[in-house]
């Protein structure tokens, strides 16, 4: 375990397992669809995410990413999420499956949700690794979420803070002394 973590949360096994439901999960709700949903990763939080459960799937998807940021290196988020990077593909008559690492505020998902519906998407699925409902501050909630969590910060697993920590296999509590340093 990383020695600024207080404890490991969900291990490489219990996340894995659930990416696994997740995939089987999304083929039958795109077993029918003529063209490949667009599933689009938010970075950079659910690469690590999004690269396990496109693999794990066997409806073909097209790839692609947008980075939206809330947080910059605060633990809390400003509630104001703004586009970094756009997508290259198009939207429009699509059915898309936004990625998301975590609902937290859901600022962001808010936000996701009306900039790709507003450019016409034909549905608008959002599947999350975590949901974090203490949290929220609007009205909104994933279509699948695999794990729901207490309101602790936490690591790993492509979350991060102050872009360290992603690479983590696993997601953990970090210690309230490396984020709470002034």
């Amino acid at each position: 375990m990383n020695k600024d973590l207080e404890r490991i949360m969900l291990t490489e096994d219990q996340i894995r397992a659930r990416v696994k439901e997740a995939a089987a999960w999304l083929d039958e709700k795109y077993k029918n669809c003529t063209e490949p949903p667009l599933a689009v990763s938010v970075l950079k939080g659910s690469v690590m995410f999004f690269c396990d459960l496109v693999r794990e799937m066997k409806t073909l998807v097209q790839m692609d990413f947008m980075t939206m940021s809330s947080y910059g290196h605060s633990s809390e988020s400003s509630g104001m999420p703004k586009i970094v990077m756009d997508l290259a593909a198009p939207v429009a008559g699509r059915d898309v499956l936004l990625v998301e690492d975590i609902v937290d505020s859901g600022h962001t998902l808010v936000k996701m949700r009306e900039l790709l519906q507003g450019r016409g998407a034909k549905s608008f699925t959002v599947i999350t690794l975590l949901d974090k409902p203490a949290r929220r501050q609007v009205e909104v909630k994933a279509d699948y979420s695999c794990f729901e969590i207490e309101n602790e910060f936490i690591v790993g697993y492509g979350l991060d803070y102050a872009q360290r920590y992603r690479n983590l296999p696993y997601i953990g509590v970090l210690k309230h002394e490396i984020y709470e340093k002034k």
